[in-house]
């Protein structure tokens, strides 16, 4: 039996009728036994402002840090806006990531995003790749789930109903589960 694994989940949209709160919801149903998928709001993240970080962290800003850090790895689920990652998402980043001890350093992590139009993310998805990989996380790349013409995919009640997406989404949910047991196999 291997080790219990526990996930942190964002998505990086506010809106309630998102298809990526909607794809984190199905993520955490999805996940293969052993794993554990709590998620965060980023609702009350208020913008990055160094003045404010100089009086220390506001306490929704320190959770997110505080919950990054115990997580064993990251699931973030993100939008596409204008060809890049949502602000909120980014601004997130930016709060989670200041000094001292940035929490995402060898946090194992894996992107998956939603969208009504045809590439599914993929500008977004690459976009925060690159920024995870400045702070030093350990992006898991494949498989990828770029979600693509999303309106179809869901019902009216933002459950996931197709078929091959779902089983996209479990064997993704399986391969950061390996991802991160050997990232804390290679830690050791």
């Amino acid at each position: 039996m291997a080790d219990p694994i526990s996930v942190l989940g964002i998505a990086g949209s506010l809106r309630q009728g998102s298809y990526n709160k909607a794809t984190l919801r199905a993520a955490v149903e999805l996940a293969p036994p052993g794993m554990t998928i709590e998620t965060f709001d980023l609702a009350p993240i208020q913008p990055y402002n160094e003045d404010v970080k100089q009086r220390g962290f506001p306490p929704p800003e320190q959770e997110l840090r505080e919950r990054i850090r115990t997580a064993d790895a990251l699931l973030i689920v993100t939008p596409e806006y204008n060809r890049g990652v949502p602000g909120v998402l980014k601004n997130a980043i930016d709060w989670a990531s200041r000094p001292p001890d940035q929490p995402f350093d060898g946090k194992p992590a894996a992107i998956l995003g939603a969208s009504p139009g045809m590439i599914g993310t993929a500008v977004a998805q690459y976009e925060l790749r690159r920024y995870l990989g400045v702070l030093n996380a350990v992006v898991m790349n494949t498989p990828s789930v770029m979600i693509s013409h999303a309106s179809e995919k869901f019902d009216a009640q933002g459950r996931l109903t197709d078929q091959p997406t779902r089983e996209v989404i479990s064997r993704a949910l399986q391969a950061l589960a390996d991802w991160t047991r050997w990232a804390a196999q290679a830690r050791r």
